[in-house]
């Protein structure tokens, strides 16, 4: 198991209606403050965070610099990003939010959670069905 990380919320978290962008906010200021763990950094924009980005439409270098030079809140940077990229109706928001908030639970991603977990030693954990759960998990707060 990690330890916790200050500064770095759940990915179940919302900003503005949007799950898991918060987070991915967090991780780019802890990063750019040299507090990110380490074993954090090769995923950065990467994974759920390439996810996000795709469903904004807007580069993870743009955000990087954006989220580094200004001190936005986040609710300014998802604007940005939705001004920038592209703004989703509330419908694809609510496909997105709840096909993140699931992933990993009973589709093609179940594998992969499954290895994690046993790479973890949560193989025994019944309440970790889901990415969201596991990240939870590892950083302390399930």
């Amino acid at each position: 198991m990690s330890t916790p990380v200050p500064g770095l919320r759940s990915p179940a978290d919302k900003v503005g209606g949007v799950i898991y962008f918060g987070r991915m906010i967090d991780k780019i200021r802890l990063h750019h403050g040299g507090t990110l763990p380490p074993d954090y950094v090769p995923n950065l924009g990467k994974g759920f965070d390439a996810r996000c980005i795709q469903l904004l439409r807007v580069s993870y270098p743009a955000l990087v610099e954006r989220v580094t030079q200004n001190g936005s809140s986040d609710e300014e940077l998802l604007q940005w990003a939705l001004t920038e990229g592209r703004r989703p109706d509330d419908d694809e928001i609510e496909i997105w939010n709840e096909f993140m908030r699931k992933r990993g639970w009973k589709d093609s991603g179940s594998e992969t959670l499954t290895k994690r977990k046993l790479e973890c030693g949560f193989a025994e954990r019944a309440d970790i069905e889901t990415f969201f759960q596991f990240i939870d998990a590892d950083e302390g707060r399930l």
